[in-house]
């Protein structure tokens, strides 16, 4: 309908006086959908059966805890001092299962008694979160990302060092490790670690932990690994060989053969426009091993620090871009590159993590705290993701890339469509009722969400 220009503008006279109360005005009325969602999950039974030998509760039950601070990340709250912006919103008291919220010193005491067998349940409870979404899909192959983080700390944290922070040097850090598995957009394990660790020598525990998760959650499934070049070593590669098809990045050490090789190559596959590549066998006398090595040439068309020809090889010089992949999967040259392109959607997934859940948010000065932080700001993540999958997100054609299967929403979309509505709690005939402003696409969202929820009942 086509309004008239004089009815369209709204003169506003006056300022408007404010007034506080707490007679059932809430900031986030999305938070329903998803505590119903919660509630068909079974969260709070799942969660004390992990948590029942080591339960770290004081006054607050710590699967209420963890419900509160599982609400706060997705509202947007990033430091534990938020909660008490959220002290008296119903809908946040009714996702936790309080009548009284804790302050921000509570739940900082009760992060920092996450020990490691805590941390370890937190874990198992997240791996019992990813079957679900996973069973219905019946997949056959299962591919997961496995890279490192920079996380910023200050300088009195416990177990922060300077080491590989490569923006800012000097400054201590925390360098976690996550694993992100690419069909569901979800991450299948976070590991917290010093900021002077490297990823290729600390993470083969975390890849024996990893395997036997993926194995416990879909043991017949076809295993996909895709890692970058700290992981491309004698060890990494000897665990990998046999439980696992891999596609790694081969860094172009000096006592790799890559540069003779590059150096003697007459002709290049054509792949496309700008990218040709070729194969090789590379024997490496210190590993006693052979691998299949696919070496690709991009061409250059910005302005770099390095359009000059080097008399040493760089694998950057000014017209070409090269890279190395190793691998043991029978796929083409091609097929290799568009695999590999896939792993950007980790990248992208961490960089939300870090903007819209707090995963770089340093809450206490105490290591199991911060750790503790990190699990839930990825289970956060991760029951979002499985949230708009149970409830009907559309299905994405299916890639060479191995991405995400659905079209998800990032959390700041959904914190503008739905977790931040506002509303009021009343009582009509005696009932709870959950009154919105009138907005149709709002309605819409809830209305199918809500459909969809009744249904999975």
């Amino acid at each position: 309908m086509r309004h008239r220009k004089r009815d369209l503008p709204a003169p506003v006279k006056s300022n408007l006086t404010l007034r506080f109360t707490s007679d059932g005005l809430t900031s986030y009325a999305g938070l329903e959908l998803f505590r119903q969602f919660l509630h068909g999950l079974d969260f709070a039974g799942l969660l004390r059966k992990h948590l029942h030998r080591c339960d770290p509760a004081g006054d607050f039950s710590s699967v209420n805890l963890v419900r509160l601070i599982l609400a706060m990340l997705v509202v947007g709250g990033r430091r534990l001092r938020h909660v008490a912006y959220l002290a008296h919103d119903p809908l946040v008291l009714r996702a936790s299962g309080l009548a009284v919220l804790p302050g921000e010193r509570t739940l900082s005491r009760w992060l920092s008694r996450c020990s490691a067998p805590v941390r370890s349940a937190l874990q198992a409870f997240n791996a019992e979160i990813l079957t679900t979404t996973l069973q219905p899909l019946k997949l056959a192959r299962l591919t997961a990302d496995v890279d490192g983080t920079v996380v910023s700390t200050g300088l009195q944290v416990e177990r922060a060092f300077r080491g590989y922070n490569p923006h800012r040097r000097k400054v201590p850090s925390y360098y976690p490790i996550t694993a992100y598995l690419a069909q569901t957009n979800q991450f299948l394990r976070v590991q917290n670690r010093s900021g002077n660790v490297h990823d290729g020598k600390a993470s083969l525990s975390f890849l024996r932990d990893l395997f036997d998760q993926l194995r416990h959650m879909e043991p017949k499934a076809i295993l996909e690994m895709r890692l970058d070049g700290a992981f491309f070593r004698k060890e990494i590669v000897a665990f990998l060989q046999s439980r696992a098809e891999y596609a790694i990045k081969v860094p172009f050490y000096l006592w790799l053969p890559l540069k003779s090789l590059i150096q003697n190559r007459k002709r290049w596959k054509h792949l496309h426009h700008d990218l040709h590549a070729f194969e090789a066998e590379i024997f490496i006398p210190t590993w006693n091993r052979t691998l299949r090595v696919a070496i690709y040439r991009k061409r250059v068309f910005h302005k770099t620090r390095k359009n000059f020809q080097l008399d040493l090889f760089d694998p950057s010089n000014g017209t070409w871009e090269y890279s190395a992949v190793t691998t043991n999967k029978n796929l083409g040259l091609k097929a290799l590159w568009e695999f590999m392109a896939g792993r950007g959607a980790h990248e992208k997934a961490i960089g939300e993590l870090k903007s819209g859940y707090a995963f770089d948010t340093i809450p206490t000065q105490n290591y199991a705290a911060n750790s503790a932080w990190q699990i839930l700001s990825t289970l956060a993540y991760n029951l979002v993701a499985c949230f708009q999958i149970q409830t009907g997100a559309p299905k994405r054609k299916r890639t060479r890339k191995r991405t995400c299967l659905f079209l998800l929403k990032n959390i700041t979309t959904l914190r503008l469509e739905m977790f931040g509505r506002a509303g009021i709690i009343q009582f009509p005939n005696g009932h709870p009722t959950l009154t919105l402003s009138r907005n149709l696409p709002a309605r819409q969202i809830f209305d199918r969400i809500g459909a969809r929820l009744a249904r999975a009942a």
